[in-house]
């Protein structure tokens, strides 16, 4: 069941990771495009890859994801850091479709620029996502929160440094 699951998310992965690097690409072919069926025709092709192809593959590569870990018991700090990266790719991808909501406006527009930072944050989070995943570098996080993967130990850390230091026992 495991080796199942596995395929199954890295082929979401896969499918995610794909459908946003090219979504910049085709954000940007909205520039000059004045033509009411060639700006209807991009508008379909460029939902077709948000809604019916990145969305979905994003959201089983998270299920099979969470899954994995039950499965897995991955509880560990490398494990910890992929999972922040994968937050910021998800909300990565909230950002292409608030892009892609203005973009086909009357006045809708993106810049060169933004293709190019949108397109390098893309890769940058992918491709760090990776490198944690297949390097599994160690971190050690008794240097920055002591405690941290104990029961109880994100609570106590998170009042210690942002609310009251004493901890209601029960």
């Amino acid at each position: 069941m495991t080796t199942v699951l596995k395929f199954i998310h890295l082929g979401a992965i896969a499918i995610w990771s794909g459908g946003l690097i090219a979504l910049p690409f085709l954000f940007g072919q909205r520039r000059g495009l004045t033509a009411t069926t060639d700006l209807d025709r991009l508008h379909r092709i460029t939902r077709l890859v948000y809604v019916e192809l990145t969305s979905p593959a994003a959201f089983v590569a998270i299920a099979s994801g969470t899954a994995l870990i039950f499965l897995q018991a991955t509880f560990v700090e490398w494990f910890s850091a992929k999972m922040v990266l994968v937050g910021i790719m998800a909300m990565l991808h909230v950002a292409a479709g608030l892009v892609m909501h203005q973009l086909f406006s009357p006045d809708g527009h993106f810049s060169r620029f933004s293709e190019t930072v949108l397109s390098i944050a893309y890769v940058v989070v992918i491709v760090a996502i990776i490198w944690v995943v297949l390097a599994k570098p160690h971190i050690d996080s008794n240097l920055f929160a002591p405690h941290l993967f104990e029961p109880g130990g994100l609570g106590r850390w998170l009042h210690q440094s942002f609310g009251e230091t004493r901890i209601p026992t029960p």
